[in-house]
């Protein structure tokens, strides 16, 4: 809306509208006929040789559905309203006029927040009523309203970050996405199944939970050789090796972004993670071409609040 807020687009677009409606009375009452006595009326259009169309009126109900449509449109154009400022009444909270208002205030309001520190604005709270309602629109769908995320997609309220949780770091993942790769391990290449089972059952033991201490001990000595590299020797992630851009998870933490089921650990170690075909895919898109700074500004500051 922003986009197209002179007045000119406002008889454009009701222009066309109306115009359509015309047009659709227009055809219905120009078709409209009568069932005329006699022999069969044709309309003179032969397809495959024989086959031909009789030139019959639409039945009554029919007509006035058609026609009740028109009229139901034209209410709720009025109403909603669709056709442009008309509705824009003065004194009231109502029409495009107004809604276009309120945007633009709303925007120059984002933008003095520009120059606020994000561990500050975090504690704004007319700043994170703001955020929190652009939370909702925009990260709600795969984080949850209130952040707490889902079957691959993180719990932004917990502290146990991937790439970091300092107000710079989670501004950065906003404006450009994040897209950590897990690489598929088996099955046979590099691993057999029963070293991918050894390793998931290692992996398990790291955060405390119930696993085969013989498999766990063999999957000790295929995770210092494959695994490592990312999660750290002990398998406390990336972060604590001080690499957050790899993205790797800390395996001792009891934290799991798709589950710690032994099942689902070997699900991860053989297909991978965003690794192409057959692996489960939770990309994190990129927002600063679509929100705009200030906006994306806001945001970091609520995901930031909410693990505070």
């Amino acid at each position: 809306m922003a986009d197209f807020s002179s007045g000119f687009w406002d008889l454009y677009v009701a222009g066309f509208t109306a115009f359509g409606l015309l047009l659709c009375l227009v055809l219905m009452f120009a078709n409209r006929g009568t069932q005329s006595s006699g022999a069969p009326q044709m309309k003179g259009h032969v397809w495959d040789e024989t086959l031909k169309e009789y030139n019959n009126p639409l039945p009554r109900w029919w007509f006035y559905l058609f026609l009740g449509t028109v009229v139901f449109s034209v209410a709720y154009l009025v109403i909603y309203p669709g056709f442009g400022s008309m509705n824009s009444t003065p004194g009231k909270d109502k029409g495009l006029r107004v809604e276009h208002a309120k945007e633009v205030k709303d925007a120059q309001t984002l933008d003095k927040y520009l120059s606020v520190n994000l561990a500050t604005l975090a504690t704004d709270k007319n700043a994170m009523a703001t955020g929190q309602r652009l939370f909702v629109t925009y990260c709600a769908q795969c984080h949850g309203s209130s952040g707490k995320g889902s079957k691959g997609y993180p719990d932004l309220t917990d502290n146990d970050w991937l790439y970091g949780g300092d107000p710079e770091t989670i501004k950065t993942s906003i404006e450009g996405g994040r897209s950590g790769m897990m690489a598929p391990f088996g099955t046979g290449e590099p691993l057999n199944s029963d070293q991918v089972k050894d390793l998931a059952n290692y992996v398990r033991s790291l955060s405390g939970l119930s696993a085969d201490s013989a498999r766990a001990a063999q999957g000790k000595e295929v995770f210092a050789a494959r695994c490592v590299t990312c999660h750290g020797q002990d398998g406390k992630g990336a972060l604590a090796m001080g690499a957050g851009a790899l993205g790797a998870p800390d395996l001792t933490d009891k934290v799991w972004l798709f589950g710690d089921s032994e099942e689902t650990i070997i699900e991860g170690i053989t297909k991978g993670r965003n690794a192409g075909p057959g692996s489960l895919a939770n990309e994190m898109p990129a927002w600063k071409d679509f929100l705009g700074d200030a906006k994306v500004h806001v945001l970091a500051a609520y995901v930031y609040s909410l693990s505070k």
